[in-house]
């Protein structure tokens, strides 16, 4: 199967998954064409089954802002054109899913007749496609794809909630490749880069975004080092990162607390963690918890969106309403604190997270995109 995959080319969430469900589908013999502005971060080899097409938006003084759904619909009418593509997969209502509409209905106009999955992530609902502005054609978009997906049930019902969709919505989650997370791939002398043999490595990814609730982060390792002696890996950029800097200087512990930016060492990071903190105001799925699952370290996380999907309660770590500082504190001392309960934690943390393998994940889109092919 020819399949062009539209998505976000960054360190997010839907970028990632896109990236990987991309090069998943290459590895099982498909052709896949990815169509964004840069090449996709985790997309590190060009292979005669992965090709990348950026598109590009010529600048011109008429436009205050460039239009990048409209040059994005016409790339999209090349390559399907150029290497016969037979399906769409959008990540992203908008602008993805309303460019390959447009892109469709160009393509019909010359008789080629071509499916559109889209998936949706989560901002694209919950945040920006529920302002005013954008809403009428985020409601288009979904109710004219071929497939809707969603990768989480809390966001299907989002989805419901907020709009007036007349189409069903597939939950498919979002996953992992376990086999990568077979053995520790690191040394031990690695982990002295980041603290002492006695000291736990408490650690959180995301954009610094402000839905992240990045000082709770900050406040709840500000409780926990009080008791176990542990350093706190601050892993991304964003708006809330000065915010947090700056805590930590009020709270003095700057000795203990490394931002370390964007990464592309993240499994590195992570191999070494003990615990895992995602205090989100919302998660639409909660990929970071999954990722840092996978390498057996327990979660402590807010228990809004759809993490309470990913992260087991008292199984894989503990789930706390949002803003409870001091609950998300005694969890992560409970678990820190006993080598016994750590270990179990650790174990059980893998566990959860081999639910959500990319082979048992993947077939169910090859199977949606039959469906897809069979009604176009």
């Amino acid at each position: 199967m020819k399949i062009a995959i539209v998505c976000y080319p960054t360190f997010g969430g839907s970028g990632v998954v896109a990236t990987e469900l991309g090069l998943a589908l290459s590895r099982r013999g498909h052709e896949v064409h990815f169509v964004t502005y840069k090449q996709p971060v985790r997309l590190e080899t060009i292979s005669s089954h992965i090709r990348f097409h950026e598109v590009n938006v010529p600048e011109y003084p008429l436009f205050h802002y460039q239009p990048y759904e409209l040059a994005l619909s016409s790339k999209l009418v090349n390559v399907v054109k150029n290497y016969g593509i037979e399906l769409l997969h959008v990540h992203y209502a908008i602008p993805h899913a309303y460019a390959g509409y447009m892109a469709k209905k160009m393509l019909e106009e010359e008789g080629i007749s071509i499916p559109m999955v889209t998936t949706l992530h989560g901002t694209d609902i919950t945040l920006v496609g529920n302002h005013p502005f954008y809403k009428p054609a985020v409601t288009f978009s979904i109710n004219n794809s071929d497939v809707v997906t969603s990768v989480s049930k809390s966001l299907k019902e989002d989805t419901l909630k907020f709009f007036e969709i007349r189409r069903n919505i597939e939950v498919i989650p979002n996953f992992i490749d376990v086999s990568k997370f077979a053995q520790k791939s690191f040394t031990d002398c690695q982990r002295e880069l980041m603290a002492h043999d006695d000291e736990k490595i408490i650690t959180h990814v995301s954009n610094f975004r402000k839905v992240k609730r990045i000082e709770d982060v900050v406040k709840i390792f500000f409780e926990v080092q009080k008791k176990v002696k542990a350093r706190l890996m601050m892993v991304g950029e964003g708006p809330e990162r000065a915010a947090a800097e700056q805590l930590v200087r009020e709270l003095n512990i700057s000795d203990r607390v490394l931002f370390l930016g964007q990464s592309n060492e993240i499994d590195k990071i992570l191999c070494f963690s003990d615990l895992f903190l995602l205090p989100s105001e919302t998660e639409s799925f909660g990929l970071a918890a999954l990722e840092a699952m996978v390498q057996s370290v327990p979660v402590i996380s807010s228990n809004t969106g759809g993490l309470p999907e990913v992260n087991i309660n008292n199984f894989s770590g503990f789930l706390h309403e949002v803003g409870d500082v001091e609950g998300m504190s005694k969890s992560a001392i409970s678990i820190l604190g006993d080598s016994t309960k750590l270990t179990k934690f650790k174990q059980q943390a893998r566990e959860a997270a081999e639910r959500f393998d990319i082979n048992q994940i993947v077939p169910r889109y090859e199977e949606l995109y039959e469906k897809a092919l069979i009604k176009a």
